[in-house]
């Protein structure tokens, strides 16, 4: 297949906004890294949660503390990897500067170099190289070299992809919280097979994301999303 250029790739400024439209947005973009030998690892965003610390209860019940706060602070589009469970997890900065927000990605559809993820993770089932949000990092090499990274650099990127489209999509509640719980931030490609296994918090019923003047909004749906 053709690996997306990186002229391509989302500028920083993209990601100045709401962590909950852009996740949306960002399901069917592609994350690309090149390697020195000459082969690329790319995957295709097929999950991702949206954290929002202003307005997300999950910020004030020990899950994010006052490192991450501050590192989720960042300028926006700079990739931040935190420790979840011993494994480092795949986040972006969103918002201005000194507003703590990000998108996690947590699931990838295999697109190119899965020789190379195969020697980072040697699974015996494909299905099992990015299936997930530690997954993803471990399967694609992502070292904290990247840390801090804008999202258009040359060592990894992020490109639009196929879009997905609202009838493709399905919304639910984040995996693994307590505070927050009830809130539609789990955004999934319905069908694929490389969603992770984790299970949303809490049975919602699916949202849409649609534009409206001024800006963006989510309307009710009325599909219960309880099993991704």
């Amino acid at each position: 297949m053709k690996v997306p250029s990186h002229s391509a790739a989302y500028p920083p400024e993209y990601f100045d906004t709401d962590p909950v439209v852009l996740a949306r947005s960002l399901l069917g973009s592609v994350l690309v890294r090149p390697l020195q030998d000459g082969r690329v690892m790319s995957g295709r965003v097929v999950e991702i949660e949206a954290y929002d610390c202003p307005r997300d209860p999950s910020c004030l019940a020990g899950r994010f503390h006052a490192a991450k706060s501050m590192e989720l602070a960042a300028p926006p589009g700079r990739f931040v990897f935190w420790v979840a469970y011993r494994h480092p997890l795949l986040q972006i900065t969103c918002r201005p500067e000194g507003v703590a927000a990000s998108v996690l990605i947590r699931a990838l559809e295999p697109l190119s170099g899965i020789d190379a993820m195969l020697e980072n993770r040697p699974v015996v089932r494909e299905l099992g190289l990015t299936s997930g949000p530690a997954k993803l990092v471990q399967a694609m090499g992502l070292a904290p070299q990247f840390r801090g990274a804008v999202v258009n650099g040359a060592g990894l990127y992020l490109v639009p992809g196929e879009a997905v489209p609202d009838g493709r999509v399905q919304v639910t509640a984040r995996v693994g919280i307590q505070e927050g719980r009830n809130l539609p931030w789990r955004f999934c490609e319905a069908g694929s097979r490389w969603l992770s296994s984790g299970r949303p918090s809490m049975a919602l019923v699916a949202h849409t994301v649609r534009q409206v003047p001024g800006g963006r909004e989510e309307v009710p749906g009325g599909t219960d999303l309880s099993d991704p």
